[in-house]
C-alpha cells in the first residue's frame, strides 16, 4: 500500500473510532465528500488498519475446575462455561479463556515454547493487542507449513513475538524426519540444538492435545504417515499426541520410531516445564485428553464444561477411581 493512502486511512479512522467524529465532520475537516469518508473506512477495515476487538463475557464452572485439579494434580484448570451466551465459537472463546491465563502468568524475560495448531492459534490470536511481555518464544516443533499454512508452529511463534514485542527462536526443521538416524543429524546441528535446548528449557509451553483422527491428524496432512497407518496405531493401544509425541491411554510414550523421528521436545522435556498449558475440547478428544493427563506432562488445562465431566469420568475410570 502507498504510504500516502495508508496515512490517509489512519487518519481517518483515529477521527473516526478514536476522536469519535462523525462522518460528516470527518469529510468537512478533510474536504472529502461523506461516501468518501465511509469507503475509506471500510477499506481501512479490509486491509488491517483497523482491527476491531470485541470482548465476550466468559463464564467458568469452578466446581469443574476443583475437580479437574484434583484428580489430575494440575496446577490449575480453566472450565468454559458452555451454556452461557456468547457469539463466538467454543474453540475461539477457550482461546480468550486461554490467553486470559497467559497475560496473567507471562512476565517479562521468560521463555514460552510454542507447538502448532488450531487451539494454539485460537490462543495467541485472542491475546492483546496492547498486552506487552519481553519473552522469548522458542517454536517447539519442526514445521509442516505445506500442510497447515497459518497453523505451523513457525507462524504461531512469530505471531506471538510480534504481538508481544519479543525475540522469536525458530525451529528450522521438518515436524518429522525420514529416519530416526536423520533426526539425530538434524538435533544437532547449531540452530536446531539452541531452540530446542531453550524451548526444553522454557518456563512455560502452550500446545494442544491431538487425537488422531486419521481425517484430521498433522501427521497424515503432512505426509509423514498414512490414514491406514495411523488407524493401525489407535487400534494398537495409541490415543494422542502431545508436541507430535504419540502416547497411550496410560500416558505412555507409543513405542513407535516415529516418536523419535520427531524435531521437538519431548514429553520428558515438558514434564520438566513449570507450566504447560494444553487448550483441547470436544467428546472425540476426551480419551486423548485423559491420556495427556496421565502422562503428567500437563500443568494447566483449558476446556469446556462437558467436555470436562467426560474427561473427569474417563479419568477416574481409567485409574480405577469410580465407585
Amino acid at each position: 500500500m502507498d504510504s500516502n493512502h495508508h496515512f490517509l486511512l489512519a487518519q481517518v479512522a483515529s477521527m473516526y473510532y478514536e476522536q469519535e467524529m462523525t462522518q460528516n465532520e470527518i469529510g468537512k475537516k478533510l474536504d472529502l465528500s461523506r461516501v468518501k469518508v465511509y469507503r475509506l473506512l471500510k477499506e481501512a477495515k479490509a486491509a488491517g488498519v483497523v482491527q476491531i476487538r470485541i470482548s465476550w463475557p466468559i463464564e467458568r464452572q469452578p466446581q469443574l475446575e476443583q475437580a479437574l485439579k484434583q484428580a489430575a494434580g494440575l496446577k490449575d484448570a480453566l472450565v468454559l462455561k458452555t451454556s452461557s451466551p456468547n457469539g463466538n465459537p467454543l474453540l475461539r472463546r477457550l482461546g480468550q479463556l486461554g490467553a486470559q491465563y497467559l497475560e496473567q502468568t507471562l512476565q517479562d524475560g521468560m521463555t514460552l515454547a510454542i507447538c502448532m495448531g488450531s487451539s494454539t492459534y485460537e490462543v495467541i490470536n485472542a491475546v492483546s493487542p496492547d498486552f506487552q511481555a519481553h519473552v522469548r518464544v522458542a517454536q517447539a516443533t519442526g514445521s509442516i507449513p505445506l500442510a497447515l499454512h497459518d497453523l505451523d508452529s513457525a507462524a504461531i511463534a512469530r505471531q506471538l513475538a510480534q504481538k508481544l514485542g519479543g525475540e522469536v527462536l525458530y525451529l528450522s526443521s521438518p515436524l518429522i524426519a525420514n529416519s530416526v538416524e536423520a533426526a539425530a543429524v538434524l538435533r544437532n546441528q547449531t540452530d536446531i540444538k539452541h531452540t530446542l535446548t531453550a524451548a526444553a528449557q522454557a518456563d512455560m509451553a502452550l500446545l494442544g492435545i491431538g487425537n488422531l483422527d486419521p481425517g484430521k491428524s498433522r501427521f497424515v496432512q503432512g505426509g509423514f504417515m498414512t490414514s491406514e497407518r495411523l488407524s493401525d496405531l489407535m487400534h494398537d493401544g495409541a490415543v494422542g499426541e502431545l508436541a507430535g509425541q504419540i502416547f497411550t491411554k496410560s500416558g505412555h510414550p507409543y513405542p513407535s520410531p516415529y516418536n523419535q523421528q520427531v524435531i521437538g521436545v519431548s514429553i520428558d522435556d515438558l514434564r520438566r516445564v513449570p507450566t504447560v498449558i494444553a487448550v483441547a475440547a470436544g467428546q472425540q478428544k476426551v480419551a486423548a485428553i485423559s491420556g495427556a493427563l496421565r502422562t503428567g506432562a500437563l500443568k494447566v488445562l483449558v476446556t469446556d464444561d462437558q467436555t470436562a465431566r467426560e474427561v473427569l469420568d474417563h479419568y477416574k475410570e481409567s485409574m480405577g477411581l469410580l465407585d
